[in-house]
């Protein structure tokens, strides 16, 4: 039989959006032959819809959008479509099997993750019945997504009498993550013996982004059918038996990888809630290089506005780099000195400060003034301000509240300075859009004379292996010194990222893309006076 697996880029509260174009690919799949079309995760509503899943106006809203489409499928096409199923025994998170003109079945969810970026538990109740029908001589059972991280909702379909295994899914994307998927679904598929059509959404959700990249595991194990990470597209596979034929594309490499994810999760973060461009400040430094890069590659370099705010304190250098670098993308640039701005501020407040010396006062000052006039072009022109501090800098709390964290999307949040070069270099590959003097210079702030990163920062190469562990793998200060770092700085380090959470929880949101982000993945409170001691042992 041929089974189509649409690996499509939906919109969180879209339902009729979401419908249309569900129904555009069951029209595809059915001309094109298919008897059964896979879609993603409550691929009606988006996901994750989160709270909206509590209301009862959305739900019904959902169901209808479900009913309406099971009566205008083509007729001898199956569909398997994700919703949230309200009835009186709860609420589910679901996939429902429309044919016929009718919802046949449905199957609810029955893991739940709990853990994470995932909050399913809080919203959802579990389900706890197989699902297995027939279609094209093969029997199909259904797990959605989590199903298959536990061996249990899969030996049930298996006990049901499935031949197949199909998983609708909205698996977000980290790194190293469609390796992951394909360990655990191989895990299921050794126990039962089920081949598994793990179909996957695409696109960029918040602070999530969906890589797509379905598969196809056969009856031997072994990966039968791969499709595209960050396409979006309708999948065939020719199934016989336990056997299955279908397309065979690599995946990219880890920093393709990354660069896609922050491209698309810019795109529709822009797209789907309707800005006009994009702004940014442009500094002559590497992080706003490539966020600019990112920006250009995503939405077009003609709705992309770059922002040099120079003070006296700009090399001449930055300033000739960024007008070099806008030249070779053809993006919008303007010149906004902020030195009037900044007098401005500081005689205001020159009675306050008498007597005084200038400190990190004065220099936040500079951000500040460069975060208002970014704000206020956002304001008058509809745009998006897109923030350039990456992760390490996030961690430290080496920002500023209201300068250069504001703003609307944080396109660098999860990424750690070191791989933002590793990014820089994989850019220019493409094109040489990124000047090498900007990858090469040491880091500045350029908020005082003569300043570099280091001077406030440990190196990157070795504050970013101390956060990893600290941030990522929750390390404790005496392991993280048994690799090798020095008791003093990891213990600074541990200091700046325990300080600095009252920032985080004020910065915009950005796309994750470690197992670990600042956002959802890692909610510590900003009152504690927990402080890790290197004499305590986890």
């Amino acid at each position: 039989m041929k089974l189509a697996v649409a690996q499509i880029n939906l919109t969180v509260g879209d339902i009729a959006g979401n419908a249309a174009r569900l129904l555009a690919a069951a029209r595809e799949a059915h001309a094109a032959g298919a008897e059964l079309l896979l879609t993603p995760e409550m691929s009606i509503c988006g996901y994750p819809a989160e709270d909206l899943v509590l209301r009862q106006d959305f739900t019904t809203a959902c169901t209808s959008a479900v009913q309406e489409l099971a009566a205008e499928a083509p007729p001898g096409l199956a569909l398997i479509v994700g919703y949230p199923e309200r009835s009186h025994d709860g609420l589910f998170n679901a996939a429902a099997l429309l044919r016929g003109g009718r919802i046949e079945t449905v199957y609810r969810k029955h893991h739940l993750p709990n853990h994470s970026v995932f909050d399913e538990q809080r919203v959802f109740d579990r389900g706890d019945a197989p699902c297995v029908f027939v279609c094209g001589g093969l029997k199909f059972g259904l797990n959605i997504c989590g199903d298959i991280w536990e061996p249990g909702p899969t030996a049930r379909a298996m006990d049901a009498g499935a031949d197949w295994l199909l998983v609708p899914n909205a698996s977000p994307y980290h790194l190293n993550k469609e390796r992951e998927r394909v360990a655990v679904a191989r895990s299921r598929q050794i126990e039962t013996g089920l081949p598994i059509v793990y179909a996957n959404l695409v696109g960029g959700q918040d602070e999530l982004v969906f890589d797509g990249a379905s598969f196809v595991l056969a009856a031997d194990g072994e990966v039968a059918a791969q499709c595209p990470a960050w396409q979006e597209d309708v999948f065939y596979l020719e199934l016989a038996g336990g056997a299955c034929s279908g397309p065979q594309h690599a995946l990219p490499d880890e920093d393709a990888a990354v660069y896609e994810a922050l491209v698309l999760a810019v795109r529709d973060y822009f797209g789907k809630n309707g800005f006009r461009g994009v702004h940014l400040g442009l500094s002559g430094g590497i992080d706003s290089a490539l966020t600019l890069a990112i920006a250009a590659d995503a939405i077009g370099p003609d709705k992309v506005h770059a922002v040099m705010m120079p003070s006296d304190y700009t090399a001449s250098i930055s300033v000739e780099d960024s007008r070099e670098m806008v030249g070779r993308l053809g993006v919008r640039y303007a010149e906004i000195p902020i030195r009037p701005i900044y007098d401005a501020f500081v005689g205001q407040l020159a009675g306050e400060f008498a007597g005084l010396a200038p400190d990190t006062t004065e220099e936040n000052l500079q951000a500040r003034a460069r975060g208002t006039l970014l704000m206020a072009l956002s304001n008058k022109f509809g745009t998006l301000v897109l923030t350039t501090g990456n992760k390490s800098e996030m961690a430290a709390g080496y920002a500023t509240l209201y300068g250069d964290m504001a703003g609307g999307f944080a396109v660098l949040k999860d990424v750690a300075k070191t791989r933002v070069y590793r990014l820089a270099n994989f850019r220019n590959g493409l094109s040489q859009v990124i000047p090498q003097r900007i990858i090469d210079r040491p880091p500045s702030a350029e908020l005082r004379p003569d300043q570099t990163d280091q001077d406030s920062l440990p190196p990157y190469a070795v504050l970013d292996a101390i956060l990893e562990a600290y941030v990522e793998r929750d390390l404790s200060a005496h392991d993280i010194v048994a690799q090798g770092f020095e008791a003093a700085t990891v213990r600074r380090v541990i200091r700046m990222v325990d300080l600095a959470e009252y920032k985080r929880r004020q910065a915009p949101p950005g796309p994750r893309i470690t197992p670990r982000n600042f956002g959802k993945d890692r909610r510590y409170p900003i009152t504690s006076k927990y402080r890790p001691d290197l004499a305590e042992r986890n």
